[in-house]
């Protein structure tokens, strides 16, 4: 009998689903017991064809029709993700080994949440006119063609339509690549939008590994490449679109610091470190990884955390009381094995954890350490893992030095009860996604996106419109034409 997610077909194209047993076979494992649950197949060069074919031919039709009705159906596609969240979230647990409690409210509702957005915004994508005396000029935002996205493994659903939903809204179509280690949820996003009323071809989905990612990148058809990823990656990505000439959006990792000021609520600010650290077993792009606290709260901070960091129920990912789940692969959790004996043997103080889990699956404890310093490998490489680094300091001046000496820009957080300080202090913080009393909320309303290594171009909010869309501006003569011959 075949496991509940295994898919109809390895691959998205052209309104249904596609097999080409032909390729790479990618197996599914489930992290929280480390057996195979699925098995799709990496696209053959015949598939990614197809792909792009189907998606430069849909693309024109797609975007003749208006932005009302574009949006139309992706305001229908987010009624129908929502309508199935329970269904769509046990497979992003399956695909990810999140917990249950988690996806139901953080995955498909947030890519509904982008669907919804992006479809209402869909109709307002209008130029503007600019008088000259008695000529104008007009312009006009224009699709920028087939979009490739490639996602990440750690949000699956959300990814697929962060990057879909502004691409579709301007006209574009898209063949996105979900990472090869969680193939399955961007399906049924493709699925769904079908369902919706999308036109075939505006949406496609094709597995396989970087050299999938290559074709795709790198074939002479595709106008914009929009990547979720690390940054060698990202590097790699970039520099292959600029040979083409491509647009691009990078959303790439974070090494981000969390100041906690002496004045801070303690359980506010333990609150904060928690999401910026342990919400996904660690494995978000944003994270607060280096916590740094004022030296008057230290102690009170460190023993409310590991108090706090006590209550996670290490478990089941289907059973909703599970709190905390696996990493995504046994590779992964070796490599952050790996940081933590490091930051032992580099002298970091270790409060809790520190270990893999004793039970089935690539279960790591929620790890905090202090007493680290700026030159440990764990307060400066990106763990990607359930591993918090707690350093101490003295003055404002000296942390924000501090916080900024790191290649990363992506996310910054300050908690203090000074607002001015609070504002000050994020204003000299180099981070593109910020945040005051919080950590890690990622509204689609807002821009997200880094800069530094972290990336470039933003993701959500109208922001991304303009990473979707290209101005076209028209000048119009009214009287004569003035030639010097």
């Amino acid at each position: 009998m075949t496991h509940p997610a295994q898919p109809k077909a390895s691959h998205f194209i052209n309104g249904e689903y596609v097999e080409d047993t032909a390729g790479t076979p990618i197996p599914v494992i489930y992290a929280a017991t480390g057996e195979q649950i699925a098995t799709v197949y990496a696209a053959t060069p015949a598939i990614v064809e197809q792909a792009l074919s189907t998606a430069k031919a849909a693309q024109k039709e797609w975007a003749k029709m208006t932005g009302t009705e574009r949006g139309r159906v992706l305001r229908h596609a987010a009624d129908i993700m929502r309508e199935r969240n329970h269904d769509l979230s046990v497979l992003e647990t399956y695909d990810t080994g999140k917990p249950l409690q988690e996806t139901l409210v953080a995955d498909a509702t947030s890519g509904a949440d982008a669907l919804e957005y992006f479809g209402g915004l869909a109709a307002s994508l209008t130029g503007e006119h600019i008088p000259l005396g008695e000529d104008w000029v007009y312009t006009k935002r224009e699709a920028l063609g087939l979009c490739v996205g490639i996602g990440a493994w750690n949000y699956p659903t959300q990814i697929a339509c962060w990057k879909g939903a502004p691409a579709l809204a301007c006209g574009n179509s898209m063949v996105f690549k979900p990472s090869e280690t969680t193939p399955l949820c961007a399906l049924k996003v493709a699925e769904i939008l079908i369902e919706a009323g999308a036109p075939a071809g505006v949406f496609n989905v094709v597995q396989g590994m970087g050299e999938v990612g290559g074709a795709l990148v790198t074939d002479p058809r595709v106008d914009k490449v929009s990547l979720t990823g690390s940054v060698p990656t990202g590097k790699k990505v970039y520099a292959a679109a600029a040979e083409g000439m491509k647009h691009v959006t990078m959303e790439l990792g974070g090494k981000s610091p969390l100041i906690i000021f002496d004045d801070a609520d303690i359980d506010n600010a333990v609150g904060g470190a928690i999401n910026g650290n342990f919400y996904s077993s660690g494995q978000v792009c944003s994270n607060g990884t280096r916590v740094f606290v004022q030296k008057g709260i230290k102690e009170k901070f460190l023993a409310r955390l590991a108090e706090r960091t006590g209550n996670a129920i290490l478990g089941d990912p289907m059973d909703e009381a599970t709190s905390f789940g696996p990493m995504v692969t046994e590779n992964q959790m070796n490599i952050v094995l790996g940081y933590i004996e490091k930051g032992k043997e580099e002298g970091a103080r270790l409060i809790c954890g520190g270990k893999r889990a004793d039970m089935d699956g690539y279960f790591i404890e929620p790890t905090v350490f202090a007493d680290v310093t700026d030159d440990m490998t764990i307060a400066r490489e990106e763990i990607f893992g359930p591993v918090m680094s707690v350093l101490d300091f003295d003055t404002e001046e000296e942390v924000v030095a501090r916080a900024n000496d790191t290649e990363f820009g992506l996310s910054a957080g300050v908690f203090t009860k000074d607002f001015t300080r609070a504002h000050r202090v994020i204003g000299n913080l180099e981070a593109g996604s910020c945040f005051i009393n919080s950590y890690n909320d990622a509204p689609v309303e807002a821009p997200f996106g880094g800069v530094k290594a972290s990336g470039v171009g933003r993701e959500n909010s109208k922001e991304a419109i303009k990473h979707f869309s290209q101005v076209k501006s028209v000048y119009v003569r009214m009287g004569d034409v003035e030639a010097a011959f």
